[in-house]
């Protein structure tokens, strides 16, 4: 009811409650044979640059026919309001801020990375059968003690940094950023264009084979720099320029240029839809498409306010899209709350593979909300910038710490968080506000130099991979 208390353990059991999705092993899964998954990540996408999801400038017929295939979500979540430490609560299926690399980004320029001994969602399907590719963005640590070959993966081809120019392939300081595996490599061409290339010619590969396969494919679009697929001359004139910061573009861009770096990114996509067409591993094969985080300047998030490194729900609020065979009904939509590290344990429970019982899941399997039906209710928890910001989510509630101010909002009749209700329901927010500071105590602190009360330094760099 509205304005009923609540306490903290009735917050925290919905997080125990998630485990009883678990026992579902077969649900979506073929028969005869393990599904492929292919997981396309766009990067900085708004919640509504989509036209499936609202956008009106621009068509994206291609990810609106996978849309049309199979399930809107419409109330996904990146696990941060930034690209790092999504990706880290992705591919470790926990949240991020159990590993110094998914504290923040970058985290006081420590040469921190994906520890290599950490289970991944490549690493455990790998243990079940599959074979893993990653293109695109890695973004989780350099070489050489980090990087997607240490990470369970078989094959990368893309970029190690937070960004690259679309045409020379150079990160922030006129760095070349381009591989093969552990290779550098140099090639011709748009980053979009060759990200859809590379992807096509694995399926290829895969379509010869015998075993089931995941591939991640990361796209860099629509990230900064602003370039478009005909925009050959701005990136001779960023790499000409003597500052070092030149990639980031800050005064450049325009509408025009983002849309056609969005539409670029949808030909992709539909191309590599073709492709698994034509090869036959359409019925067989689920796909994924969502963004690590909120969208950038020229995003639309509406009906949201707020956009990437924030924590309001346009900096956290995300497309996701699925078609799953067997699983999801064209053309529905869902309302249930899911988070980047739900992929992990739905992937893997369709696979039949197993995490690790050292490193506890975060996450949970969301295959139940793909055939149609509910998942129980759980809080979803959120911190950025040494805990400046802090969220969570609870049902339609959220309290939110941002700018020196709190909040309590109800989403479902203000998703624009602008009625702060805490003074009207005080007991709802100090249970959610208290709620949150417990699960923050079990997380790591930010600095992990500083965490003498939790652990020793050195114990840190030995547990999670810190390089002194």
């Amino acid at each position: 009811m509205p304005g009923s208390p609540i306490d903290r353990r009735s917050i925290l059991k919905g997080a125990a409650a998630v485990s009883a999705v678990g026992a579902v092993p077969a649900l979506g899964a073929s028969r005869n044979r393990q599904p492929n998954f292919i997981y396309i990540m766009a990067d900085d996408m708004g919640f509504a640059d989509l036209s499936c999801y609202g956008r009106d400038d621009y068509a994206t017929p291609h990810i609106d026919a996978l849309a049309r295939s199979g399930m809107q979500f419409m109330q996904a979540y990146a696990n941060s309001a930034v690209c790092t430490a999504t990706r880290v609560g992705l591919i470790t299926g926990r949240y991020q801020y159990r590993l110094p690399i998914g504290l923040e980004e970058p985290l006081a320029g420590r040469p921190v990375g994906l520890p290599p001994a950490h289970p991944t969602i490549a690493s455990l399907l790998r243990k079940a059968g599959y074979a893993t590719s990653l293109i695109g963005k890695w973004h989780l640590g350099n070489l050489p003690h980090y990087g997607p070959l240490q990470s369970g993966y078989d094959a990368f081809w893309g970029f190690r940094s937070g960004g690259v120019d679309y045409f020379s392939h150079s990160t922030v300081g006129n760095r070349h950023d381009l591989w093969d595996g552990d290779t550098e490599v140099h090639q011709t061409g748009y980053l979009t264009d060759l990200l859809g290339d590379r992807a096509i010619s694995t399926l290829e590969t895969y379509a010869r084979g015998n075993r089931p396969f995941l591939m991640s494919l990361h796209f860099s679009a629509p990230h900064w720099p602003w370039e478009g697929p005909d925009d050959a001359a701005v990136s001779e004139r960023l790499a000409n320029e003597s500052s070092p910061m030149a990639l980031l573009n800050v005064d450049g861009g325009a509408m025009k240029t983002y849309a056609a770096m969005v539409t670029r990114l949808d030909m992709q996509v539909g191309r590599v839809m073709a492709a698994l067409k034509r090869l036959g591993l359409d019925r067989n094969t689920v796909v994924v498409f969502t963004s690590d985080n909120g969208g950038e300047r020229f995003s639309k998030t509406w009906p949201f306010s707020g956009r990437k490194s924030e924590l309001l729900e346009g900096g956290l609020r995300i497309p996701a899209i699925v078609r799953w065979p067997g699983l999801t009904r064209a053309g529905s939509r869902s309302q249930a709350q899911i988070m980047s590290m739900d992929w992990l344990p739905s992937f893997l429970a369709a696979a039949g593979g197993s995490a690790d019982p050292a490193y506890p899941i975060d996450g949970v399997d969301i295959r139940p909300a793909l055939g149609g039906g509910n998942l129980p209710e759980r809080p979803l928890f959120w911190r950025y910038k040494n805990q400046a910001q802090q969220a969570m989510r609870l049902g339609n509630w959220k309290y939110l710490q941002i700018a020196g101010n709190s909040f309590l909002f109800d989403l479902a009749s203000d998703p624009m968080e602008r009625a702060n209700l805490k003074t009207i329901q005080p007991a709802r927010f100090a249970a959610m506000q208290r709620a949150w500071s417990d699960w923050s105590a079990t997380m790591l602190p930010l600095d992990p130099a500083s965490s003498s009360h939790v652990m020793g330094g050195a114990d840190i760099a030995d547990r999670y991979g810190v390089v002194n």
